[in-house]
């Protein structure tokens, strides 16, 4: 692990999915190195789908110092598709043009893809058509149609890809051995009793 860079932010939202990121930050905060912190565009609290309350550490118009950070993670919600969030945009893009990895899944690749982000990256996402609705998509020769797919630095997820999601996120922080996460992937997709 790189300990100069120690901090994965998660960007949140109202009704976020409080499950889509799940496996990715119990065990980055848990098990690693890494220290989870919450971002929103402001600082009151955010309620999940699962009625989770979560404190945000962080606003975005007060994150300056990116020398720490190592992956902005974007969980799903209901509201990335009613919204344009035009600061966590900016943020993304600030975030993109410094190399920082981002990791997005269900809704949250939706907005990516609403403001470019993806117009020239492989990606995926819950579906085509539903990206093709975003008027300023432009990416349809790089979607590709599969449960996740990395490609310069940028994870995309659909709703149904959460062990997935984490795993690849896991192997870019290195949070364990090769083989410790290849065991992690297999028990916590196929199961430990099989």
């Amino acid at each position: 692990m790189n300990n100069t860079k120690n901090e994965v932010l998660i960007v949140l939202t109202e009704q976020w999915n409080d499950w889509e990121a799940s496996y990715a930050i119990a065990v980055i905060n848990s098990f690693s190195d890494y220290n989870v912190k919450t971002i929103a565009i402001d600082d009151f609290p955010k309620r999940s789908m699962g009625g989770i309350n979560a404190s945000i550490d962080y606003t975005i118009d007060d994150y300056q110092n990116f020398n720490n950070l190592a992956m902005v993670i974007l969980p799903g919600g209901l509201s990335w598709e009613e919204n344009d969030y035009r600061e966590i945009a900016e943020f993304i893009k600030g975030i993109m043009e410094l190399h920082i990895p981002i990791a997005a899944i269900c809704g949250a690749t939706t907005f990516l893809c609403k403001h470019g982000f993806l117009d020239n990256i492989n990606h995926t996402g819950d579906s085509l058509e539903l990206f093709q609705q975003q008027r300023e998509y432009k990416g349809e020769a790089f979607y590709i149609n599969e449960q996740v797919v990395v490609d310069n630095q940028v994870i995309t997820a659909n709703e149904t890809a959460s062990v997935q999601f984490a795993y690849e996120i896991f192997k870019i922080l290195e949070v364990d051995s090769n083989e410790e996460l290849e065991q992690w992937y297999d028990n916590f997709k196929n199961g430990a009793i099989r």
